[in-house]
């Protein structure tokens, strides 16, 4: 009989506080681009309820003007 009771070693890559693998910080590096894209998308839409233009629709279709007004 074995007196050791703690459970077995399955390496490092089974333990709870291992290091990412390259897989996954590529894919925690693709959600927070989507919502860092989904934020900005949000805020735009804020500014323009706080401060309406003529012409909404022609904007919304086109480029992002990078913060101008």
């Amino acid at each position: 009989m074995s007196e050791k009771t703690d459970p077995p070693d399955h390496g490092p890559h089974q333990h709870a506080h291992a290091a990412p693998t390259t897989q996954q910080i590529r894919t925690v590096g693709q959600r927070r681009r989507d919502a860092e894209e989904k934020l900005e998308q949000h805020l735009q839409e804020a500014r323009h309820k706080d401060h309406p233009h003529h012409g909404e629709a022609a904007e919304e279709d086109g480029p992002e003007t990078g913060g101008k007004p």
